[in-house]
């Protein structure tokens, strides 16, 4: 009796990928899946969000004119600063209001001018645009360095050093910040300049950036010194200490790459605010002043003659909210595509 013959072999030459159940792919498909890193698909999922693309496409129109405020500015043919209305005769009444409706509107004048002075309003309106977007987005940017640098140093070295910093910040967002804008405004102001001297605009501006920045970092850094007391205890964080990392090592290969998302989601909703706390230091007196041009200073304006027409507070107060409300928007929308998880 012959012994039956073996059944053929069955065996395959399994691969890696086969056995983990995992599809083989043309090579194309996964250069494709493996280019979509965490920035990719955070940037597609915000082009998904028509609100946050519309949003931004606001907020690049705004820089632009602000950016190239003095080129629209010439070819439009005025400026900020000269009074047309006094100048010129026919265009203000006997009472210094413009002589024709809605504020002097027409060709010449596409917003119309100023009450009094004569001014023209479109193009004190992109100066003051490009006024308060520049010291706004100079005080962004130096909050966010210092926010970032002592929340992570308050973070990461934790200990008494974590405790000073920690009371620092707790002291300073307990401040009632619009009136000590208010208060310190003068006092930053009488140690450069004589009481009775004239402030220059640069020092008005560096000096409101100074101090929105001394009043602002405090959110920021409390936000950062959370984040990397969580974490310094993971395990990758004590996988490079163990391999001999040094701590500037750790914060810039380590902890910063995980710390993008909250700094670029505080940063967009930072910089509106800092829009409107200038405007609104201008609006007081204690910021940017007339003559030169700014948002706060418009709305100042405009809010001693609406009552005669309200076009002259019009334009300032449409496009400030039209460009808050972008921003903060843009703001959300950044959220979203960065941690989809927030998204309630």
């Amino acid at each position: 009796m012959t012994t039956p013959s073996p059944a053929p072999s069955l065996s395959v030459d399994m691969t890696p990928t086969e056995l983990t159940g995992e599809s083989r792919l043309p090579d194309s498909t996964n250069k494709g899946a493996a280019a979509r890193s965490p920035g990719r698909l955070a940037w597609i999922r915000f082009k998904r969000d028509k609100t946050g693309v519309v949003s931004a496409c606001i907020v690049v129109f705004f820089f632009v004119i602000a950016l190239a405020a003095p080129l629209i500015a010439k070819l439009y043919g005025k400026d900020p600063y000269t009074t047309y209305g006094q100048d010129i005769p026919g265009l203000l009444n006997g009472f210094a209001y413009p002589i024709k409706p809605n504020g002097g509107i027409s060709s010449e004048y596409w917003f119309g001018i100023e009450p009094q002075l004569g001014r023209d309003v479109f193009t004190f309106l992109l100066y003051g645009i490009r006024t308060s977007l520049l010291i706004a987005a100079a005080t962004t940017i130096l909050v966010t360095v210092v926010g970032v640098i002592v929340g992570i140093t308050a973070g990461y070295l934790g200990g008494r050093t974590d405790y000073f910093i920690g009371r620092v910040i707790d002291i300073l967002l307990s401040f009632p910040s619009t009136l000590f804008f208010i208060a310190f405004m003068p006092v930053v102001y009488s140690l450069f300049v004589a009481p009775d001297d004239e402030i220059p605009t640069s020092l008005r501006a560096t000096s409101l950036i100074l101090v929105l920045t001394a009043f602002g970092w405090a959110s920021m850094a409390r936000l950062l010194r959370g984040q990397v007391l969580a974490l310094r205890e993971r395990e990758f964080i004590e996988a490079a200490k163990v391999t001999g990392a040094s701590p500037t090592r750790i914060i810039f290969k380590e902890l910063l790459p995980n710390l993008w998302t909250p700094i670029l989601i505080q940063a967009t909703l930072a910089l509106p605010a800092y829009v409107t706390a200038e405007a609104g230091l201008a609006f007081l007196g204690v910021g940017i002043i007339d003559p030169t041009p700014d948002w706060g200073v418009m709305i100042q304006r405009g809010a001693s003659f609406y009552t005669d027409d309200i076009t002259f507070m019009l334009f300032p107060g449409i496009s400030m909210i039209v460009f808050v409300l972008a921003f903060n928007l843009l703001g959300d929308s950044v959220r979203d595509a960065l941690d989809p998880k927030s998204k309630g």
